[in-house]
């Protein structure tokens, strides 16, 4: 008996359609803004990605069987697409222009433990643009503006965009007199999952005093969805070079990345990103009513995103979990194929009549398929309800659409169902049931 692998999320047609249309969605905005596509290898060299350190618990080794015990392994499975691009740019930097703009949708794979919106294995849509020597800000207004577009076209409850500043927080601290910077942003980070009081414990904890700790509360609750933040932050009377530089480059990306139908925009100086090869720009996701999920997009600027002997490459980037985004919303398609029609088949012996109409039906680009049997018309009216398709053909000329009952004369070569039924549509849960 065949069991069930926990973490490896597997769809059954209808709901790979709703993702694999997902897919397209995402393709197609990318690439209207002149991203490129790359696919780089599953693996990585383990040491490579145990760089980073924090993951290093979640990474699959890959091994030979036939390997001694002794024998260490020395590739692992990639745990995001950020590391592959890294060594991607610089193993073929003398072969890219820059700005290079890049897409890529990968499935990666993670050791965590399994739970709604987490898994092992699961898909990744990244946008990123990185430059040689130097990256101009206003990239990192764009990368917002086209993840915002993108997730605006797909079926899902508004998402809000969330978006700060990295040289906020850190100017802001400095100006405080922080000394360590850097783990004060990691215990702001955690506001999402830990009250305030225990996070005002533990910036005690890091050296902070009582005002200190509670003007670091402060500035982590400034939420706006237009640029008056910069007015609320210099009221809390903090000045420092940095935190004026993050002020005024936050205010540009906020302008820039509103205004995109069904996304909310927000500076949100509660988000610090954890990770610190982010320098600027931080994002995250989170969807209405769906908080629970945490951030569903994330990424920001990294002004070291690769370097060699002769130039660094800084980026900026957005990631979208498409796996984490999709599974829980439990989304499914109006049918279970891509067929709008069946073709009927009156009898064994007039199943190439039957193939010659469905043909014609193809080369117009209608998804069209044959009935398996020939059995009595009811029943396969029944087969094509079953699976969704909405239109059943009689050769030679006679199309029903099975939904209303209404059947009409039709030429194979100039009929054609109403646009809304060539394709499945995404269906939300509710709609479903």
């Amino acid at each position: 008996m065949a069991t069930k692998l926990s973490g490896f999320p597997e769809f059954l047609p209808r709901e790979r359609i709703v993702e694999q249309q997902v897919l397209d969605h995402l393709r197609r905005t990318f690439e209207l803004h002149g991203f490129a596509n790359i696919e780089t290898r599953a693996v990585e060299p383990l040491d490579v990605l145990l760089r980073k350190g924090e993951i290093d618990k979640e990474v699959y080794a890959v091994k030979r069987l036939a390997s001694a015990d002794s024998e260490p392994a020395e590739l692992a499975l990639h745990y995001d697409l950020t590391v592959p691009f890294a060594r991607y740019v610089l193993e073929n930097a003398g072969k890219l222009e820059f700005p290079f703009r890049r897409w890529q949708i990968q499935k990666v794979w993670r050791g965590e433990r399994p739970q709604q919106g987490r898994f092992r294995e699961f898909t990744q849509a990244d946008i990123d643009i990185v430059a040689r020597d130097v990256l101009p800000f206003h990239f990192d207004v764009e990368v917002a503006r086209v993840m915002a577009e993108a997730l605006s076209g797909l079926p899902i409850p508004t998402p809000t965009l969330q978006i700060s500043n990295r040289k906020i927080l850190e100017g802001f601290y400095l100006g405080l007199g922080v000394s360590d910077p850097v783990a004060v942003m990691q215990v702001v980070d955690k506001l999402d999952k830990v009250p305030a009081e225990k996070i005002r414990e533990l910036l005690l904890e890091q050296g902070l005093d009582g005002d200190q700790a509670d003007k670091v509360l402060a500035l982590a609750e400034i939420v706006t969805t237009d640029t008056s933040f910069v007015a609320r932050v210099e009221s809390l009377g903090v000045e420092h070079e940095l935190l004026a530089e993050g002020l005024a480059e936050l205010a540009q990306v906020i302008d820039g990345a509103t205004g995109v139908e069904g996304v909310i925009v927000t500076a949100d100086l509660r988000i610090a990103r954890g990770l610190d090869y982010y320098t600027g720009t931080v994002f995250e996701t989170r969807l209405a009513g769906w908080e629970h999920l945490g951030s569903i997009c994330s990424g920001g600027r990294y002004d070291q995103l690769a370097q060699d002997r002769r130039s660094t490459y800084p980026g900026v980037g957005i990631s979208l979990g498409v796996s984490r985004l999709l599974v829980p919303l439990e989304l499914s398609a109006s049918r279970s194929v891509p067929s709008a029609v069946l073709v009927a088949v009156d009898s064994e012996d007039s199943r190439a009549e039957s193939n010659a109409i469905a043909g014609r039906l193809r080369a117009r680009g209608i998804p069209t398929e044959v009935a398996a049997k020939a059995a009595k018309f009811g029943k396969q009216i029944q087969n094509a309800e079953k699976r969704g398709i909405p239109y059943v053909w009689f050769p030679p000329a006679a199309v029903k659409d099975i939904r209303s009952g209404d059947q009409m004369d039709a030429d194979p070569d100039t009929w054609a169902p109403p646009t809304e039924d060539l394709t499945p549509h995404i269906l939300t849960k509710e709609q479903n049931t």
